[in-house]
């Protein structure tokens, strides 16, 4: 049984909280680009993506992560996982011609 930190996660359950809360969200905003932008060049795929990187924060904190002591790294991290996340989602459905 792994040990719990201070704040209640292990260190691996935190790490798989950080990613896989990353990655959905990156898949969910290029999803709901793909539903609202015209095409690759509309900006407003973009606030997509914005919009799930500022709301990681205050979701890992709903579900028991302690953000306080984050890195650069980490943000680092969270930021480039969703933007990849999002990128490479937006980029098939636009490619496959889905969702339309």
């Amino acid at each position: 049984m792994a040990t719990e930190t201070g704040n209640g996660l292990s260190p691996h359950l935190r790490g798989v909280t950080v990613t896989t809360v990353a990655t959905v969200l990156g898949m969910l905003a290029g999803v709901g680009a793909a539903l609202v932008a015209s095409g690759p060049e509309d900006t407003v795929g973009l606030l997509f993506f914005g919009a799930a990187f500022l709301v990681q924060l205050p979701l890992l904190r709903v579900l028991g992560v302690d953000v306080s002591d984050f890195s650069t790294k980490d943000h680092l991290y969270i930021g480039f996982m969703t933007f990849v996340l999002w990128f490479i989602t937006w980029g098939i459905l636009l490619t496959t011609g889905g969702l339309q």
